[in-house]
């Protein structure tokens, strides 16, 4: 069944949902991402800390990245409400709890471990009375513990797709296959999160085959974006 199309007044909510989530999609992942893949050498405190002391630019970008993107999933929580209010407002309210009211506080504070490893690799002041290898030791440490509270924040990233994908199966102007696409996404972000923390003997087969069905969130940023690039300027919000 194709999707009908989308009624003048939710227009202005598509245009602003389309934006932000094409923004999200496009930031996120150089904190995400590749920032901690290019500073974070897994079992090797002192490559990390060198890293962390000769790249203060890509960390500062990274830290950059991830506050500016969580401030935008703010909004993009907020304009899926108005979108999606009169298809349930139930639905629509978890949109906002499980995607911004409760990830967003997590990853705001989870950016202070990276501020925090790269104090520490510079050697704080404040900490002289410990040696080099301590320090480093402890930067490690918490660029690990950023590492962690990611896959922490991933649980909601995962949670968050099933009322919005109920939503848009729900809807009618918008594909129905894309909603269960973040069906797929959502089981995906729980089961890597979720075997990181239980079953970690598991989590890099479970993790590899998680990232691939991960994107299945994409094909609905790519449609609301392409949608909001269509919808007329001045539509009611």
């Amino acid at each position: 069944m194709t999707a009908r199309p989308v009624d003048a007044s939710r227009r202005g909510a598509l245009r602003s949902a389309g934006w932000l989530y094409f923004l999200v999609a496009l930031t996120a992942p150089i904190g995400l991402v590749y920032v901690p893949s290019r500073l974070f050498v897994a079992g090797d405190a002192g490559a990390t800390a060198e890293r962390l002391r000769t790249s203060g630019a890509l960390l500062r970008l990274g830290v950059g990245s991830e506050l500016l993107h969580q401030v935008l999933v703010i909004f993009l929580a907020l304009a899926l409400y108005r979108l999606f209010r009169a298809v349930s407002e139930r639905q629509a309210r978890l949109v906002v709890i499980l995607g911004a009211l409760v990830p967003v506080p997590i990853m705001f504070l989870n950016v202070l471990n990276e501020i925090a490893a790269h104090m520490l690799a510079g050697g704080a002041h404040a900490l002289s009375a410990l040696g080099r290898p301590q320090l480093d030791a402890l930067a490690y440490l918490f660029l690990h513990l950023h590492g962690q509270g990611i896959e922490v924040a991933s649980v909601f990233w995962g949670l968050w797709l099933f009322p919005l994908g109920l939503l848009v199966v729900r809807s009618g102007f918008v594909p129905r296959i894309l909603g269960l696409l973040l069906f797929v996404a959502g089981a995906a972000y729980l089961a890597d999160a979720f075997t990181t923390f239980l079953l970690p003997s598991y989590a890099r087969f479970v993790g590899a085959l998680a990232t691939v069905l991960e994107i299945g969130e994409l094909p609905m940023v790519l449609w609301m974006f392409v949608t909001a690039l269509r919808t007329p300027r001045g539509a009611p919000a």
